[in-house]
């Protein structure tokens, strides 16, 4: 069932607080890529998605929005940073690589979903291979027979050798039944057996690979891979063990790789999402020297990709037409018209994050679904300490981070991560060691922790 943007925004509003519009945006963004599937094939293509720029300062929520759309539709998602990269003729990443991370975790998308599709099945398969090492079939006997008779294809049956034999396969029959009993109760789980496992030593197939070779186009599995075979060694593990990487080669067997590299690759092309974050720290048309003399190159290697091009991957070329971009920056020293021309056309949709209040920092603290406060009260409870906090100290709380990011650096939500460590550093510390297991967090326990911090600045740039 395809989501509606109310319900995209409504989903987000589970982990992201405020933000609306930015969340309609993306919704809608999303939206349209369900639309365009229904158009007419030659209509479709032409229908190019609307690319998002996030203006905003850090810690407000630009990555999250990003992570959590995609993760909603399961769409192939990638986050890289435009700092990363270079132009074309200096040292370090280009912009290709983001379109190639994009396609690798498309892929281990596509080859875990088929591998949990064929996992009971393989369960099945990797169970009988369990009983055929612990109770393997007899080899039939050839006694003392004539060699130029056997040579001659003209030997006649020995009856007894052959009655010998169907009762060695009927006991072993047997056998397999009563092991497959066991197995199934689960009493053999700690006996040892030998299985076969392949041997992964540094590959020198990877020695080879690299990003010259997949700009070429060349799998070097497929052209080198029969020339540098996969070895194989014996390892003695426990029935439990084998079960899991028995599972795992015969799931392996039932999955085609050519289906997988393709739907791959076709979801990249058609759903990828690739968020590109601190955007506005390669913004300026001039290139200068030091570190930022391949700013402007950077934007112009990046702005084909974005328009739509054709990248070469190591599982073939990769259209980045239909891709969304996402784009963010807190663009405190520039702006987004300090971005080149061509490429400020191609994020047509910009949506502004707000800073955020005292009342958005106690909204995060306990009413997303990963809400600090549950994350840390269930850290707790694996020590058997039940944690609890007043409804004035989470106040208090929300009143120390807002204040110290107005007083010094606004890092946004990131803030409260800072100051719920340093409030719970003690508790955390001798969590092991305490014998009074309820441990309340009142408004007074926040002031004595943090206070003194907050009133001296020096001590909040350094410590919060």
């Amino acid at each position: 069932m395809e989501l509606t943007p109310r319900q995209i925004v409504a989903e987000l509003d589970k982990y992201i607080v405020g933000q609306e519009e930015a969340k309609r945006a993306v919704a809608v963004a999303l939206r349209n890529r369900y639309r365009r599937a229904r158009l007419p094939e030659d209509l479709r293509e032409e229908v190019m998605p609307k690319n998002i720029l996030m203006i905003g300062p850090t810690g407000v929520g630009k990555t999250e929005i990003a992570r959590r759309l995609a993760r909603l539709v399961n769409a192939p998602f990638v986050k890289v940073e435009a700092t990363k990269f270079t132009e074309v003729g200096y040292v370090g990443r280009d912009v290709d690589s983001m379109v190639r991370d994009l396609v690798e975790t498309s892929i281990r998308m596509v080859r875990s979903e088929r591998l949990n599709e064929v996992e009971a099945r393989a369960a099945r398969l990797a169970e009988e291979r369990i009983i055929e090492l612990l109770a393997p079939f007899p080899q039939q006997e050839t006694g003392g027979r004539n060699p130029l008779e056997m040579l001659l294809g003209t030997v006649r049956p020995d009856p007894e050798i052959d009655d010998r034999h169907k009762q060695r396969l009927r006991r072993v029959e047997f056998e397999r039944e009563t092991l497959r009993t066991k197995l199934e109760r689960g009493e053999l789980e700690n006996e040892y057996l030998e299985i076969e496992v392949e041997d992964r030593p540094t590959s020198t197939l990877e020695l080879f690979s690299g990003q010259g070779v997949e700009e070429m186009g060349i799998n070097l599995n497929d052209v080198l891979g029969h020339i540098f075979p996969k070895k194989k060694k014996r390892r003695k593990v426990t029935v439990a063990e084998a079960r899991k990487i028995l599972t795992q080669q015969e799931a392996q067997k039932l999955v085609d790789n050519e289906e997988v590299v393709t739907e791959g690759i076709r979801r990249a092309e058609e759903s990828g999402i690739i968020f590109l974050d601190e955007i506005d720290k390669i913004a300026g048309r001039e290139a200068g020297a030091g570190p930022d003399v391949s700013r402007g190159g950077v934007q112009r290697d990046i702005l084909p990709i974005i328009e739509g091009s054709t990248v070469v991957t190591k599982y073939g070329p990769v259209r980045t037409d239909h891709m969304l971009f996402i784009a963010a920056g807190a663009f405190h020293m520039s702006r987004p018209s300090d971005l080149i021309p061509e490429l400020q056309g191609r994020f047509p949709i910009r949506v502004e994050l707000k800073n955020l209040t005292e009342e958005d920092f106690l909204q995060i603290l306990t009413e997303p679904q990963n809400a600090l406060i549950k994350q840390y009260t269930a850290l707790l409870a694996t020590e058997g300490i039940k944690l609890e906090f007043s409804k004035y100290s989470l106040v208090e709380i929300a009143k120390i981070a807002y204040t110290v990011n107005d007083q010094t650096e606004n890092i946004g939500a990131r803030r409260l991560h800072t100051v719920l460590e340093r409030l719970l550093e003690e508790i955390s510390f001798a969590a092991p060691d305490i014998e009074d297991k309820h441990v309340v967090i009142d408004e007074q326990y926040v002031r004595e922790k943090l206070s003194e911090i907050v009133r001296r600045e020096d001590l909040s740039r350094y410590i919060l």
